[in-house]
């Protein structure tokens, strides 16, 4: 079966206060691979990402997702067509509960009318059993039921990366956007970050864009990476073409 685009990226440019960002950016993702970002500091690879969710607008250029155009789209219309992001900056609830913080990611897959939801009965109480059964899964799937009613605000930073990913997760996502899923983690935690982020693309079929520092992980994890400095493509290819590509060695070491 043919492998088509998921996500295509043509042309995109953005800038701030006339400072480049991003210039003529072009990138297709497919059905079926993990697409690692990466490049040194300021290179760009989270506004990358925050053009393709939503949160910044490029000047120029556009971006398809499943063919359509969403280059204009609000944050939310993207998420429920089924574009996922997990933050480098943990972006949860803190006052509230792990299994609260996925219960609330359901929402854009939440139907009925506030008074059905108040009565609580039939339809509303059918559709909270089966939001919870999505969220339960997630829970067992990332190992974290010990934390299940724990604070999120509480919990070291490994713990809330996987909740981060979790609440992704629960947005049933067709594409999975992670920004440095395993900064802040101890070794232990790589590892299990790493496994789950194979399962996700193998168990669940989630085509991945992953933007990480950690270049033994995208090695390990990536079927195609790309290479971004001070805003410019200057490489794309597989882990092996990638490692001895001369552009990228300078740009990383600076020779």
């Amino acid at each position: 079966m043919e492998n088509r685009a998921k996500l295509r990226i043509v042309d995109v440019s953005l800038s701030f206060g006339g400072q480049n960002v991003l210039v003529d950016i072009n990138l297709d993702v497919k059905e079926e691979e993990i697409v690692a970002v990466i490049g040194p500091n300021g290179a760009g690879k989270t506004c990358l990402l925050n053009c393709i969710s939503g949160y910044y607008h490029p000047q120029q250029g556009n971006i398809f997702f499943e063919d359509k155009e969403i280059t204009r789209l609000p944050i939310y219309k993207r998420a429920a067509l089924g574009i996922g992001r997990a933050f480098q900056m943990v972006e949860l609830y803190t006052g509230m509960s792990v299994l609260e913080n996925l219960m609330a990611a359901r929402y854009l897959h939440m139907k009925g009318s506030i008074l059905a939801d108040a009565i609580y009965f039939g339809p509303a109480l059918r559709q909270e059993k089966e939001h919870m059964a999505v969220v339960e899964d997630i829970i067992d799937f990332l190992e974290i039921a010990p934390s299940r009613h724990q604070i999120v605000g509480a919990l070291p930073m490994g713990p809330r990366k996987r909740v981060e990913l979790g609440r992704a997760l629960a947005l049933e996502p067709k594409i999975l956007l992670l920004d440095e899923p395993m900064a802040g983690m101890n070794l232990d935690e790589k590892e299990d970050v790493a496994r789950f982020i194979i399962d996700i693309y193998e168990l669940r079929k989630i085509p991945i864009v992953l933007v990480e520092h950690d270049m033994d992980v995208v090695m390990d994890l990536a079927d195609r990476i790309f290479v971004l400095n001070f805003g410019y493509k200057i490489a794309e290819g597989t882990p092996t073409e990638i490692k001895d590509n001369t552009e990228v060695i300078k740009a990383y070491i600076g020779k």
